[in-house]
């Protein structure tokens, strides 16, 4: 009587729950939560905003059909990727989960721990939710996506990036493995000049930093921590790098007390590049990002690096998009578009 009883149970699962075993996923997120999903996902609502750049990496771009990135803010995204002038544009971080149901979303990304995970779920959105600090898990998140996606194609894109951001990870520490710490540079990151703040340890900045052959000398933790100027002058950085958005450091607040600074006084001040995204943010051109620190930190070590090729070649191969000459040099300056530019 047992065994016939397990028996209908199994066949009323099978005859109840088909897709389960013929085309369901189920997919461990970087919250370690487990979300059963359906393929294929073709309507997405990205609420991190660098994982949009992860989703073009893939090829993907053009199933965002939400987003919380914006022309204004991220100019070079939105002309790399069209559709997204199609998107719903999320002002601030929350999505109204009645409009995502309305536009028939398929699946949402959101960082770990967004308290809007409850309510996209009420309404019957699964959520996958994606964070991480370091440029491994800039992989494992990239491959995370791929499988979300459950296309052959997206699958392939995240092995080709992950191959490459080896090849250039083995290229880069094999130049600096012998360097002292002395030779080194001490390194600050500013995300703001106006509060002034700046990225400390634990963070996808220090990771890249370090790999570049740097150290980062910001003794705080975290993303974005406001400091003071006294703070800044104490750490005296033989580097300061300022974020594409960060600010003029020559009519900030604080102008006078960082013109103490010795970085200011070499020269050593460095805008940084951004395009898809901020190249020092969390996004997929973190593989750039290392090759081009790595050159600013130790210059006669990667002379023969050529930023502008190693930019224009990452982007058709990854974005499927063909640089010019100027645009490249634009995005390597930190700046946008040139405004109705082709």
């Amino acid at each position: 009587m047992k065994k016939s009883f397990q028996w209908v149970n199994i066949i009323l699962i099978l005859t109840l729950s088909p897709r389960l075993f013929a085309a369901d996923r189920i997919i461990t997120d970087d919250a370690g939560k487990n979300i059963i999903l359906s393929a294929p996902i073709t309507r997405i609502a990205d609420g991190w905003f660098a994982h949009a750049s992860l989703m073009m990496t893939l090829g993907a771009g053009n199933k965002i059909m939400a987003t919380v990135n914006h022309p204004s803010s991220q100019p070079w995204m939105f002309k790399i990727q069209p559709s997204l002038n199609k998107a719903l544009l999320i002002n601030g971080r929350q999505f109204n989960a009645e409009a995502l149901v309305t536009h028939q979303t398929e699946l949402a990304f959101v960082v770990k721990g967004d308290p809007q995970i409850a309510s996209l779920q009420r309404v019957g959105i699964p959520v996958i939710q994606v964070y991480f600090s370091t440029l491994s898990g800039l992989q494992q998140t990239l491959q995370l996506t791929a499988h979300v996606l459950g296309d052959k194609s997206s699958l392939q894109k995240a092995t080709q990036y992950n191959q490459y951001l080896n090849q250039q990870l083995h290229r880069i520490g094999k130049k600096i493995v012998k360097l002292t710490a002395d030779q080194r540079p001490t390194v600050v990151h500013i995300s703001s000049l106006n509060p002034l703040k700046v990225d400390g340890k634990n963070t996808l900045i220090n990771d890249w930093i370090n790999i570049a052959g740097g150290r980062n000398v910001a003794a705080i933790d975290g993303n974005m921590q406001p400091i003071s100027a006294e703070n800044l002058l104490a750490w005296q950085p033989d580097i300061i790098i300022l974020a594409a958005n960060a600010g003029n450091l020559l009519t900030c607040p604080n102008a006078s007390l960082l013109a103490q600074l010795n970085a200011i006084t070499t020269g050593n001040i460095l805008r940084n590049p951004s395009g898809v995204f901020p190249w020092d943010r969390y996004g997929t051109e973190s593989a750039l990002q290392i090759q081009w620190a790595a050159k600013q930190f130790h210059p006669q070590l990667f002379a023969t690096d050529n930023l502008v090729a190693i930019t224009q070649a990452f982007y058709h191969q990854f974005f499927n998009y063909d640089l010019s000459e100027q645009q490249t040099k634009l995005i390597l300056q930190g700046l946008p578009p040139l405004v109705n530019a082709k």
